[in-house]
C-alpha cells in the first residue's frame, strides 16, 4: 500500500486554512498515486483547542469541514483527526477521533483510548475514552488506527515516584488480538529537547514488541507555548526506521509499506540546534497565527536580550524588529557599545533613551516617603519598571509586540521585576536555563560573530547598582541550574538533591526562592516550551502553599 504522510502546520480554530492545507495535500497524494493519506491528531481544528471544545458551533464547524473534505476522497482514502460527538447517554460529550474518509463519505470513526492528563495535557477534561477495539480493512490490509498517547501506555521516567505505566489498558495489546497488518498513529506530540529520542524509542519498541509496522504522523508548528517538531516516521515490524520526515518544517512523503529495504531518515542534530530551531519556530508561529508582524524588546548589552533579538530577527526578519537601548548611570560603556554592535550586525532599527532623568524623578518624588531609609531593591526595581514602561510605550505606539527576555534560571528564583523586565507578550527564554543560554550564543556565532564576544564572556549583571553581579544574589549558574533541574524537571526533594552532593544551605535557599516566587510566574507571559517541565500549563503549583518548608 502506498501511504502519504502529511506533516502540516495547523492553526487552532482556523477551519478554512486547515481545510485548505488538508485538501491540497490530499489532491497531491492522489495525483502522486497514493492509496491512503494520513494527517495528524485533531488536524481539522488544531491541537489543543482547550475549552473551545465546549462550544457547539466549534464542533459543528469542525465536522462540517471534514464532511466537505470527504467529498474529495474519490480514488483515495484519508484518515484525519477531528473531534466527534459521543451519542451515548453518559460520559463526556466528545471523542478525540480519527475519521476515515472514502468514496466521498465518512466510512468509519476510530476514537482515542488513552487520554493524557499530565504535564501540558488535559484531554480527559473534554473527551470520553474509547472502550471498543476494532481494525479497519483498506486495500487488502487490516489496519489498527491509534491516536498519539495510545502508543505511549508505557513511558520512560526519570522520577522514582512516577509510574512508567500510567494506564490500566494497552490499546496495542488489545489491537494485537485482531492481527493487524499495520498500525497507523495520528499524533500531536510536542517538542522537548529530549523528546525526539524518547519518541523514536517508543515507536521502535512497539513495532518490535508487537511485530507490526507503524506509520506515525505528527504535526509541526507552534500553538502559543507548545511547539510541535514533526519527525513523522514509518517503522518496519523489525523496528527499523525506514522513513523519517523533516523536523520543524512541513513535509510530505509517500511511503510503500511493502518496501522496507531503504532508509530515508532526517539528519541528526544536537540539542542546542534543536532548541534554537524550536524557539525560532515558536516566535514565527506566534506572530503569524496572531496576525502580529513586528517585535520589540529592550536591548541591554547582556546575553539574554542578545539571544532573543537574534532569534526574533531569524523568525521575523530584521525589518520587523526594533529595539530600545535604555542605559542608566550604572550601565557600563561596554554594555551600550555591545548592544549597538549587535543591532548593527543584525541590521535592525534601534533607539537610545537614557532613563536616568526618569529614575531621578521617581526617586525625588518618593524621597519624602522614603526619608531616613536606605536604598535597596526598591530603587533597583524602579529602574526596571521605567524600562518596562518605555518598551511598552514603544509597543503601543508602533504596534510592536514586546518579547520577554527572562531565562528559566531567573524565572525559577524570581530574579526579575514584575511590571518591569517581566513585561511582554511572549517569553522566549523562560524554559532555557542560563547555562544553555551561553551554548545558544556560541551556536549562533558558529559561522561568524553575530553576538559580540564581550556579551558572552562578561559576568552577567542586571546593572541596577554599582559593580553588580548576578552572583551577588544567586549561586553560580552552573550550580544553580543543576539544582533547579533536579527540583523542577526531576521533581527531586531538597533532601535528595543534598544527598547528590550539593551544599545544604544552597539547596534550601534555592528551593525557597523557587517556591516563594510562584506568584510572579503566575503573572508572567506565556513561555515557549522546550523542556519536559516548563513553567505554565505544565507545572501547576498553588501560590499559597508552604511546602517544602
Amino acid at each position: 500500500m502506498k501511504i502519504a504522510l502529511a506533516q502540516l502546520n495547523y492553526h487552532i480554530g482556523n477551519f478554512n486554512a486547515n481545510g485548505e492545507k488538508i485538501l491540497n495535500a490530499l489532491l497531491k497524494a492522489k495525483k502522486d498515486g497514493a492509496d491512503l493519506i494520513v494527517f495528524s491528531e485533531l488536524s481539522i481544528c488544531g491541537y489543543y483547542p482547550h475549552d473551545l471544545l465546549e462550544r457547539r458551533e466549534f464542533i459543528e464547524k469542525a465536522i462540517a469541514k471534514i464532511e466537505e473534505i470527504a467529498k474529495h476522497c474519490i480514488g483515495i482514502t484519508a484518515i484525519i483527526g477531528c473531534p466527534s460527538i459521543n451519542k451515548a447517554s453518559r460520559g463526556k460529550n466528545l471523542f478525540n477521533s480519527a475519521w476515515i474518509l472514502q468514496n466521498g463519505q465518512v466510512i468509519d470513526i476510530i476514537h482515542k483510548t488513552l487520554l493524557p492528563t499530565y504535564d501540558i495535557f488535559d484531554e480527559y477534561r473534554h473527551f470520553e475514552p474509547n472502550r471498543e477495539f476494532k481494525t479497519i480493512d483498506l486495500y487488502g490490509k487490516r489496519i489498527a488506527v491509534t491516536i498519539c498517547e495510545d502508543l505511549w501506555d508505557e513511558q520512560p521516567t526519570s522520577n522514582e515516584f512516577a509510574k512508567s505505566r500510567l494506564y490500566k489498558r494497552s490499546p496495542l495489546e488489545e489491537l494485537k488480538k485482531l492481527n493487524p497488518d499495520l498500525v497507523i498513529n495520528l499524533s500531536a506530540s510536542p517538542f522537548s529537547y529530549n523528546q525526539e529520542d524518547y519518541r523514536k524509542n517508543i515507536m521502535i519498541s512497539n513495532a518490535k514488541k508487537y511485530g507490526v509496522p507503524i506509520v506515525y504522523v505528527n504535526q509541526v508548528g507552534a500553538q502559543t507555548e507548545l511547539i510541535f517538531d514533526g519527525g513523522s516516521m514509518f517503522i518496519s515490524a523489525e523496528g527499523k526506521v525506514v522513513d523519517e520526515l523533516e523536523y520543524f518544517k512541513e513535509d510530505f512523503r509517500i511511503i510503500d509499506t511493502e518496501d522496507t529495504s531503504g532508509s530515508r531518515v532526517a539528519p541528526q542534530t544536537d540539542t542546542i540546534e534543536n532548541i534554537h530551531d524550536a524557539l525560532v519556530l515558536g516566535i514565527r508561529d506566534y506572530f503569524g497565527k496572531m496576525n502580529f508582524k513586528t517585535a520589540t524588546l529592550g536591548l541591554s548589552g547582556g546575553i539574554d536580550s542578545a539571544i532573543v533579538v537574534t532569534l526574533a530577527v531569524r523568525a521575523l526578519g530584521a525589518e520587523n524588529v526594533r529595539v530600545f537601548l535604555m542605559p542608566s548611570k550604572f550601565s557600563s560603556d561596554h554594555s551600550i557599545s555591545d548592544a549597538v554592535a549587535l543591532a548593527e550586525n543584525l541590521g535592525i532599527l534601534y533607539d537610545t533613551v537614557n532613563i536616568q532623568p526618569m529614575v531621578d524623578a521617581f526617586e525625588s518624588s518618593l524621597s519624602p516617603v522614603f526619608e531616613g531609609l536606605k536604598a535597596d531593591v526598591t530603587e533597583e526595581n524602579i529602574q526596571a519598571r521605567v524600562r518596562g514602561t518605555l518598551v511598552m510605550a514603544l509597543s503601543n505606539k508602533f504596534g510592536n509586540i514586546l518579547l520577554n527576555t527572562t531565562n528559566k534560571s531567573e524565572c525559577a528564583v524570581g530574579y526579575g521585576t514584575l511590571y518591569g523586565d517581566m513585561n511582554g507578550g511572549l517569553a522566549i527564554l523562560g524554559d532555557v536555563y542560563k547555562t544553555d543560554i551561553y551554548k545558544l550564543a556560541y551556536f549562533i556565532n558558529k559561522d561568524s560573530e553575530v553576538i559580540p564576544v564581550n556579551t558572552i564572556t562578561k559576568a552577567p549583571s542586571a546593572e541596577l547598582r554599582p559593580d553588580q553581579k548576578d552572583t551577588d544574589s544567586l549561586p553560580e549558574y552552573d550550580i544553580l541550574d543543576q539544582i533547579l533541574f533536579r527540583y523542577i524537571e526531576l521533581n527531586q526533594s531538597p533532601d535528595e538533591i543534598i544527598e547528590a552532593g550539593f551544599a545544604e544551605a544552597t539547596v534550601k535557599r534555592t528551593v525557597r526562592m523557587v517556591n516563594n516566587n510562584e506568584y510572579k510566574r503566575f503573572q508572567a507571559p506565556p513561555i515557549l516550551r522546550i523542556s519536559s517541565k516548563a513553567f505554565g500549563f505544565g507545572r501547576r503549583m498553588p501560590l499559597v502553599a508552604q511546602f517544602p518548608v
